[in-house]
């Protein structure tokens, strides 16, 4: 009783249900358990960990789940694979295999990274050849401000074809800035400081031949950390009291069902559109 629901795989890939994990519609995957499995509000109230009242509550639209620790239980209660895992906003299991794993490729995802500096042999390698680089960060030092920056020597190397750089930065003048830096336990005149510096260094690279590059300053909270070369994207998040680098980070391509490419294409884009101009 205490085991999983083990609800038949392919019943995952149905439009419905993947619509229902986008929309994080807990009532609905409650009742594809009722319909594939048979499972009663008490079996799956034992395999999530809920009184069977709070299960029924959900399913009859009295009660909404947010809490991700909630929806994590539920994940393993329903034993769903890292692909319905990740629709509904979740971290894929670790204990899945390379060749599990491939099912990412049908949200984008291809590949998982520890951290920044795991990623960044290969974003060097792919920014070389590079036509179009878009970044939406924070300061960017890391990345292009400074001579050693992940990014830079490729930027600055003789280039044969032409390279359009777009790059968003967090308006130092904004609240969001002050807040920000208070959450990586920084002072505000360094952290914006910083951000300057950002700006300067882009300048520079403003007379360079095949390189178009426009900067812009949004002044929103930062949350998502985005590093796109072409049609490869490479995503990772601002933690509260981390920088984005430290973060995990996710590689996704542009692939024929990759929601997560389009839902962050569009979020550059819209930021891009109502941010201020600086170059």
């Amino acid at each position: 009783m205490y085991e999983p629901i083990r609800i038949p795989d392919a019943v995952w890939d149905k439009d419905d249900v993947q619509k229902a994990l986008t929309s994080r519609d807990i009532a609905k995957l409650f009742k594809v358990a009722q319909q594939w499995v048979g499972s009663s509000q008490s079996r799956i109230g034992i395999a999530i960990g809920m009184p069977q009242g709070r299960v029924s509550e959900i399913i009859h639209g009295h009660r909404e789940v947010t809490s991700i620790e909630v929806l994590q239980r539920i994940a393993d209660g329903l034993n769903m694979p890292s692909r319905a895992r990740l629709r509904l906003g979740l971290a894929p299991r670790l204990e899945d295999s390379i060749e599990s794993m491939s099912q990412l490729d049908r949200v984008g995802i291809t590949q998982i990274f520890a951290s920044q500096g795991e990623a960044a042999e290969e974003i060097t390698a792919r920014a070389r050849d590079a036509k179009r680089i878009d970044l939406l960060v924070v300061r960017a030092l890391g990345l292009i401000g400074l001579n050693e920056s992940l990014l830079r020597p490729a930027v600055t190397a003789e280039r044969r074809e032409p390279l359009r750089l777009r790059v968003l930065l967090l308006d130092p003048d904004c609240e969001a800035a002050g807040i920000r830096a208070r959450e990586i336990r920084e002072s505000p005149a360094s952290f914006c400081a910083g951000i300057n510096l950002s700006i300067a260094r882009l300048e520079e690279l403003t007379g360079r031949p095949n390189v178009d590059v426009s900067v812009r300053k949004y002044s929103a909270l930062p949350v998502w950390r985005c590093i796109r070369l072409d049609d490869v994207l490479y995503l990772s998040m601002f933690h509260p009291s981390s920088e984005g680098h430290q973060s995990s980070v996710y590689k996704l391509v542009a692939a024929q069902y990759n929601l997560l490419w389009t839902g962050f294409e569009r979020q550059f884009d819209e930021v891009w559109q109502s941010s201020a101009v600086v170059i």
